[in-house]
């Protein structure tokens, strides 16, 4: 019984954690409605992706122990992405259907490094999550090079309301020093190695639980 309470508990924590994960980065090329707040939008939504892919990747790493896993996460993370975003186009948004999987190279990193260090979990916090965090925004500059002439269809398919906190005040020209790669990879990597160390607490407290 316990076996199979541990199991459930396991695939519970991915299905929860992979959709939060596909919530969170449902705007992750929606950036042809904030064309003034494009570089924050993309700086922000990188940061987001790189939490959420570690944390749910290294969860799954270190509780299966098998290098791969954490592509194979980042893979469910697509997926789930493709299917919300194709509801999205289904619905009338001015969406593309399919969404540039850049979590798969940040994931193929973090499994590497989990094969190479010999499944040290101390090297794959450190070095994986900084890794995670420094190639993340790179990959994720692909998603905002795919939009189609954002101007045009930012005025194409105007959206009726905004909730206030999307509400543009004005445009912060030159707030990042017109690099946002360099930004959201330098945040990051900082943060992205706390929550490769919560995502391998979280599998540490899941066979407390169940034990």
């Amino acid at each position: 019984v316990m076996v199979w309470l541990r199991r459930c508990t396991h695939y519970l924590f991915i299905v929860v954690v992979a959709v939060n994960s596909t919530l969170l980065t449902i705007n992750a090329g929606d950036y042809i409605f904030y064309t003034d707040w494009a570089w924050t939008s993309y700086t922000v939504f990188s940061i987001s992706q790189t939490l959420m892919l570690i944390v749910g990747a290294c969860y799954y790493l270190t509780f299966t122990g098998v290098p791969g896993t954490a592509t194979y996460y980042a893979l469910i993370m697509t997926v789930y992405t493709w299917i919300a975003k194709g509801a999205w186009f289904a619905l009338g948004y001015p969406y593309d259907f399919i969404v540039t999987p850049v979590w798969l190279p940040s994931a193929m990193l973090l499994d590497l490094f989990y094969w190479a260090t010999k499944k040290n979990k101390h090297s794959l916090i450190l070095f994986g999550g900084v890794l995670v965090g420094m190639s993340l925004p790179l990959f994720n500059m692909v998603n905002l090079i795919t939009v189609a002439d954002p101007l045009e269809t930012a005025f194409k398919y105007p959206r009726p309301t905004l909730p206030p906190y999307m509400t543009p005040i004005e445009p912060q020209v030159g707030k990042f020093y017109n690099s946002p790669v360099a930004l959201g990879a330098g945040a990051g990597a900082v943060l992205a190695c706390t929550f490769a160390a919560l995502g391998c607490k979280l599998n540490t407290w899941t066979y407390r639980w169940m034990a």
